[in-house]
């Protein structure tokens, strides 16, 4: 499911591989295998969209369908 959402969230905001891919510093190829299913997708990349698109991994990856982002921690 998150396939789906990672290419939706992308479609959604007007953006190609190939911004996501600059945004997250990888290659576009690298980008590609995520959004297709052929590797997965580490945290920290997750993390990075989650912020990126102002909601939440657990959106991205399909826990929920509750698109609005989390609180902010007050720890760092």
């Amino acid at each position: 499911m998150y396939l789906k959402r990672l290419k939706d969230l992308r479609e959604d905001n007007d953006l190609t591989q190939e911004n996501i891919s600059e945004i997250l510093k990888i290659s576009r190829p690298q980008y590609s295998l995520y959004e297709t299913g052929k590797r997965d997708i580490p945290v920290d990349l997750l993390t990075t969209l989650a912020k990126y698109y102002k909601t939440s991994i657990d959106y991205i990856v399909g826990l929920t369908d509750t698109f609005e982002k989390y609180p902010e921690s007050k720890q760092k």
